[in-house]
């Protein structure tokens, strides 16, 4: 089905809507609703149900009930801030119906003098009577169905109410388009689909749809289905285009290898030699080195940069961060010292005078190899020749950016990504299906386990004792917590209210870092802590990729039972890679569930991410994976690679087959329809 102007609406703005206006669609915003289509995919949490008429002798206190009773009596006292009754009644008893902050005129308007009306609400007992406070809903009896139906609830956030999100609700879901069938119809009979605006219609409608119901089963096929075709169309673009061989002597590199003061792993040399095959290939290389936390992945990548750059082609690498970028250009200058490659670094902060020469330095290729953040991709940058961009992948890369990311360059420049998030087996087609992938297993050999321990909170004396004895060994530390400022709700550590009690025993020496500062702040004082100044790092998550701390062999989590494993995993290793031996302390409030003991043995147990990553996903499910959310891997927003484990292979199963059939028959026209129809389904 091609997208045509009759489903555009989907695609508006929320501010087409009725009732929605400026104020509105800002609140809408917080909850990641921009567009119409946005509201289709925020499925209710849980229904109320006021379909069934009770009894005043059947009321139970403390439940949302529906009755129809006949209004006996109004008291209105004179005296101010006394609320409003009304007495009413079946066959069966009586109910005072109470009303706060409401006007006479209004009450007597929707609750008449000796006529039946249906009420709903929230069931009170006060001093031996039942009662409604604030009843929310209230009609004449003969338009009972106003008030009479299963009411979905949606989870909010401030400056919305119930009533009003579900009126915008439904004005979508009444004008949704009939949309055509795009799947295969043995498919839709396999497995039993309603159509797509049916299944939509029936999640928000129905109480009884869970993620394993036939309708909530069809909205994932679909979303899954779309997310492999962009993939598919991503591959074949990339692969269609002819390049320019890289030309270049493996020997030469290797004498760089060989002076090393380290040697590389069995992994890295694979990487390299699979790298180093397509950059030699007539086709672009699109390809991600996915390691562990210090795996050694940058070497490889430099390696890689190298033998482009005896090529006669120029190398960008892009890092999240200006403080990365440094220290991948102190490690290239290192590397490449006794070369002729000309390095540079450009970021941000860099100023107009500096930066105006390196771009003319670019441009006529006397810079070889330039490192830098974001700003290397603007648009006032132009390269002589660029062959390869190497990618930091920390700073959360989606399949759209990757897109886009191909299309730079030119036909002749390769991209390798570098990814420091593992990546369970089950998932791995699913995320990366439009790439090479070279996996880096083995940790560098001089590299030592890190010693993972876990302690009550009430311990934490302890822990500032073993702390005071690093700081006189001259190591440096870490102390993650969830939060920044303290909860009323969640009964988790802040960050804030923590440095201040480190802060007493070391005086001085802490520095703190959290989401809300400022860019430049955070980096100040992740430069403060790189150059020794302050001992001990106070942060939230937010310090859980990214740079490298030789000096830092102690990482405290506060709080451990609360993160997903695979989170856990990366954030111990920002510590023990220099020399000595890293230590991380999973620290917990309470007694721990049989769950949360398994997941922090684990833990304790292993010091392999992919392993850990592959029992995180299992234990925990995807959904439910912290540390997975928070690297920008959960691209589904129903899908879900546990429970729908046969939805995923019958995709990949059917996108191959529509690729082999397309490819022997060359017509492309029934894939090209499909890729149309991507965008209504999944926002990739």
């Amino acid at each position: 089905m091609i997208i045509n102007k009759k489903n555009n609406y989907l695609f508006s703005k929320v501010t087409n809507l009725k009732g929605v206006g400026t104020k509105l669609s800002k609140y809408l915003k917080n909850k990641k609703i921009e567009k119409i289509n946005d509201l289709l995919w925020d499925f209710p949490y849980s229904f109320t149900d006021r379909r069934s008429i009770a009894k005043t002798n059947e009321l139970e206190v403390g439940k949302i009930q529906t009755i129809k009773v006949k209004v006996l009596k109004y008291n209105f006292p004179r005296i101010r801030n006394l609320p409003n009754r009304i007495i009413c009644e079946d066959n069966c008893g009586k109910i005072d119906i109470v009303f706060f902050n409401s006007r006479e005129g209004y009450i007597k308007k929707i609750l008449p003098l000796n006529e039946m009306v249906i009420i709903s609400g929230k069931i009170n007992y006060y001093k031996g009577k039942y009662q409604i406070s604030n009843p929310e809903y209230v009609s004449n009896s003969e338009k009972s169905d106003f008030v009479q139906k299963l009411i979905p609830k949606y989870h909010l956030t401030e400056g919305l109410n119930e009533k009003s999100y579900r009126k915008i609700i439904d004005q979508v879901l009444n004008k949704l388009p009939n949309i055509s069938e795009w799947h295969d119809p043995k498919i839709v009979q396999k497995l039993k689909f309603k159509n797509w605006k049916e299944s939509l219609l029936d999640i928000h409608k129905n109480k009884d749809k869970n993620i394993n119901s036939t309708s909530f089963r069809r909205l994932a096929y679909d979303e899954i289905f779309a997310h492999l075709l962009i993939l598919s169309k991503n591959r074949n673009r990339i692969r269609k285009n002819k390049k320019k061989r890289k030309d270049f002597d493996e020997n030469i590199s290797r004498e760089i290898i060989d002076n090393l003061d380290f040697k590389l792993t069995r992994c890295q040399d694979k990487a390299i030699k699979d790298i180093n095959y397509d950059l030699k290939d007539n086709k672009r290389m699109f390809r991600i080195i996915q390691g562990d936390v210090g795996s050694g992945k940058t070497i490889v990548a430099l390696i890689s940069a190298y033998n482009v750059i005896i090529s006669n082609f120029q190398c960008a690498f892009m890092a999240p961060t200006e403080i990365l970028a440094k220290q991948h250009y102190e490690l290239a200058k290192k590397i490449f010292g006794k070369t002729k490659i000309k390095i540079a670094m450009i970021t941000g902060k860099t100023n107009y005078l500096k930066k105006k020469i390196i771009l003319k330095e670019l441009l006529n290729g006397d810079i070889q190899f330039i490192i830098g953040t974001h700003s290397l991709f603007q648009k006032k940058i132009f390269f002589k020749k660029l062959g390869l961009i190497i990618i930091d992948e920390q700073h959360k890369f989606g399949v759209k950016q990757r897109m886009d990311l191909a299309k730079k360059g030119g036909d002749n420049c390769d991209v390798l990504l570098m990814s420091a998030t593992p990546i369970p087996r089950t998932m791995m087609l699913t995320i990366y299906g439009d790439m090479d992938v070279s996996k880096i297993v083995e940790k560098p050999l001089n590299r030592k386990d890190i010693i993972t321990l876990s302690k009550p909170e009430e311990k934490l004396d302890q822990i500032i004792l073993f702390i005071k004895k690093l700081i006189k060994q001259k190591d440096q530390i870490f102390w993650v917590c969830p939060l920044i400022d303290e909860s009323k709700i969640l009964n988790y550590s802040s960050v804030i209210k923590r440095f201040k009690l480190v802060e007493k025993f070391f005086p001085n020496r802490v520095g703190l870092i959290h989401g809300s500062m400022d860019k430049k702040d955070k980096e100040d004082v992740l430069k403060e802590f790189l150059n020794k100044r302050i001992d001990i790092l106070l942060s939230t998550t937010v310090i859980e990729v990214g740079i490298d701390f030789p000096n830092a062999t102690l990482i405290v989590i506060e709080n451990a039972n609360k993160f997903g494993l695979a989170q856990l995993h990366q954030l111990r290793g920002r510590v023990g890679r220099g020399k000595k031996q890293g230590t991380c302390i999973l620290v917990f409030k309470g007694n721990l569930s049989k769950n949360a003991i398994r997941r922090i043995n684990i833990l304790k147990k292993n010091n392999d991410g992919f392993l850990i990553a592959e029992e995180d996903m299992r234990l925990r499910g995807y959904g439910d994976i912290i540390g997975f959310q928070q690297s920008g891997i959960k691209y589904f927003r129903i899908a879900d690679p546990v429970h729908h484990q046969d939805l995923f292979k019958l995709a990949e199963k059917e996108i191959s087959q529509i690729e082999k059939n397309a490819f022997e028959s060359n017509k492309f026209d029934y894939l090209m329809k499909l890729f149309d129809r991507v965008e209504l389904i999944s926002e990739v």
